[in-house]
């Protein structure tokens, strides 16, 4: 049996578009997998299967949760492993333990490449810093400018299909699947 961690793109669109955690808990217990919990009310979830295909597990969770909510969101599935080595390559240590609000990653489907990344860098401000780990931007954000460039830029025309989580819940999500 191995843990698994899945990421909801933008499941939050909408008071009234919500998705209730409950509810996806119920969608990914009824295809067969095991321990489920969520964390937060964005869209992560940690389970364990023996199944051992991600494109596969994003597939089905993908086609699931458009049946049970009635529209597409793209699911990104990382194992414990990948999770974990996302989590140590952090590459603001420093300011994760400062803001860890202001620190966030882009988890991609497919790895980003440096030359997709240099616009990110263009679009910076002098105060933020973009890095590129393992193919996932990892970005430090201004918070003197709530209005970042960089969030328009990080978006799936430029990057792919991709999602983004602060440190707080990458590391709250390390967690749980320890735990599991």
């Amino acid at each position: 049996m191995a843990a698994y961690a899945a990421l909801l793109y933008s499941v939050v669109l909408t008071p009234q578009k919500r998705v209730v955690m409950a509810d996806l808990r119920t969608m990914a217990e009824s295809l067969g997998l095991l321990n489920v919990r969520t964390l937060a009310s964005s869209g992560n979830l940690v389970f364990s299967t023996e199944e051992g295909s991600v494109s596969v597990m994003e597939a089905r969770l993908e086609a699931a949760f458009e049946k049970n909510f009635g529209r597409f969101v793209p699911i990104i599935v990382r194992t414990a492993d990948a999770w974990f080595r996302l989590a140590a390559a952090n590459p603001f240590p420093d300011e994760s333990s400062d803001a860890p609000d202001q620190v966030a990653v882009r988890v991609m489907r497919k790895q980003v490449s440096g030359s997709e990344i240099e616009p990110l860098r263009q679009a910076a401000s002098p105060d933020e810093k973009v890095e590129l780990v393992d193919g996932d931007p990892w970005i430090f954000f201004s918070r003197d400018r709530p209005n970042s460039r960089l969030l328009a830029a990080m978006n799936h025309k430029r990057l792919g299909v991709g999602t983004s989580r602060n440190w707080n819940t990458v590391r709250g999500l390390a967690e749980m699947i320890s735990d599991t």
